[in-house]
């Protein structure tokens, strides 16, 4: 298959490759853009436009169009120590069945952050959030009670160095 491509609207352009997969070129306003947003997400339009060249209009239909195809979201990013959840871990999980359904049942586990599938030693990561040690422990009890699951590695974060959020431009 070749390469296919349309204009989203969105200083972008949806391409879909060889293997059938999609995903969106942003053009460098776009990036300006979201550059700016990953800053600070509560940076007025107006300072946005002034900094790429937009009008604060135009900045407000392209961050629009950005959000709407799942470019981007405009979220808080919490501290988990500051909400009282001092002990965080990332999780590796080997599985047996439906790797798919497997994810989905520890995706809707509250504490589960985020839940990735992977390639290599295991076959799915977790990250979690913990009050304290017995409350990972007891997370860790009701994952490996989890269809599927045939065992859990956890990997305790003790001091976190870097924590970004400001890649997909460059």
């Amino acid at each position: 298959m070749a390469n296919r491509q349309q204009d989203n609207g969105n200083g972008g352009r949806r391409v879909t490759v060889r293997d059938g997969a999609s995903h969106v070129l942003l053009d460098d306003v776009a990036k300006q853009i979201i550059e700016q947003l990953q800053e600070d997400g509560r940076r007025p339009y107006a300072t946005i436009g002034k900094a790429v060249g937009l009008s604060e209009a135009a900045v407000r239909q392209r961050v629009q169009r950005l959000l709407d195809a799942g470019v981007m979201q405009i979220v808080a990013v919490t501290d988990p120590l500051q909400l009282g959840f001092p002990r965080q871990a990332m999780i590796g999980l080997r599985t047996n069945g439906d790797l798919e359904a497997v994810a989905d049942r520890l995706a809707e586990l509250e504490e589960v952050d985020y839940v990735v599938i992977t390639a290599g030693s295991f076959d799915l990561l977790t990250e979690v959030v913990c009050r304290n040690d017995d409350h990972l422990l007891e997370i860790l009890q009701r994952l490996r009670a989890v269809e599927g699951v045939l065992s859990t590695e956890a990997f305790v974060y003790l001091k976190l160095r870097k924590q970004t959020y400001s890649w997909g431009t460059a």
